[in-house]
């Protein structure tokens, strides 16, 4: 898997679009929206109404090796799977809750069909007009109901399965980024602000997928201090 991605991407699905039951729901959900490098990428999946996924749970949940277990396991059994990846320049360009929302609704927009309703993780819905832009390029049915629900990637099933497929595309993701862009230990952590990862930019500036906009990716620019007359 390479990374010479467009500054916005949609990744195909997979998953049988033949004569889809009524009244699907996709569940949704992003990984790296907190992070100082790389895209944000975002998952929609619809499960089917049986499906034997041992140890389902929300991504943070899970250890890498339970993670790296479920994703195949879940492409092969989810009716519909999409991804929706927004990189960093979009994401300086737009802020980052814009661009999850983008990411979400490009998600939605591969799913090979069209579900009734959408659970999102957290505690915001789509914005009707980012949602209707990428909706309408893939799909003719009308838009899908909305509910966001906090903690849905642990409580479920279809979040915590959209969890999985965007926390491990994603890392992998990084993983190559650490190839292209060494020094800044991305296959560590993947893009989070730790400790290691503010040495690095003190010490290596930032790179093209660092995200310029947040707090700590550049040097802090001094405060003018005013003159005094006493």
């Amino acid at each position: 898997m390479g990374i010479a991605a467009p500054a916005e991407a949609c990744l195909l699905p997979q998953g049988d679009a033949a004569n889809p039951p009524q009244g699907l729901v996709a569940g949704i959900d992003e990984a790296g929206r907190g992070c100082l490098a790389g895209p944000v990428v975002a998952a929609a999946v619809i499960l089917p109404h049986s499906y034997e996924l041992p140890g389902l749970n929300d991504s943070k949940a899970c250890s890498a090796k339970t993670r790296e277990t479920l994703a195949p396991l879940i492409r092969q059994c989810a009716l519909a799977w999409g991804l929706g990846v927004v990189w960093p320049a979009r994401i300086d360009a737009i802020n980052i809750l814009q661009a999850t929302f983008e990411a979400m609704s490009r998600a939605v927009r591969c799913l090979r069909c069209s579900p009734a309703q959408l659970l999102i993780d957290g505690n915001k819905t789509l914005p009707r007009q980012v949602l209707t832009l990428h909706w309408g390029k893939a799909h003719s049915a009308a838009l899908p109901a909305q509910r966001s629900i906090i903690g849905g990637d642990a409580s479920e099933p279809a979040i915590s399965a959209a969890s999985i497929l965007a926390k491990t595309y994603r890392d992998t993701l990084m993983t190559h980024m650490e190839k292209r862009w060494p020094g800044y230990g991305f296959e560590a952590h993947k893009g989070y602000g730790t400790e290691d990862h503010y040495q690095a930019l003190r010490r290596l500036g930032p790179c093209p997928q660092h995200r310029l906009t947040f707090r700590g990716v550049l040097p802090e620019k001094p405060v003018a201090q005013q003159a005094s007359l006493l």
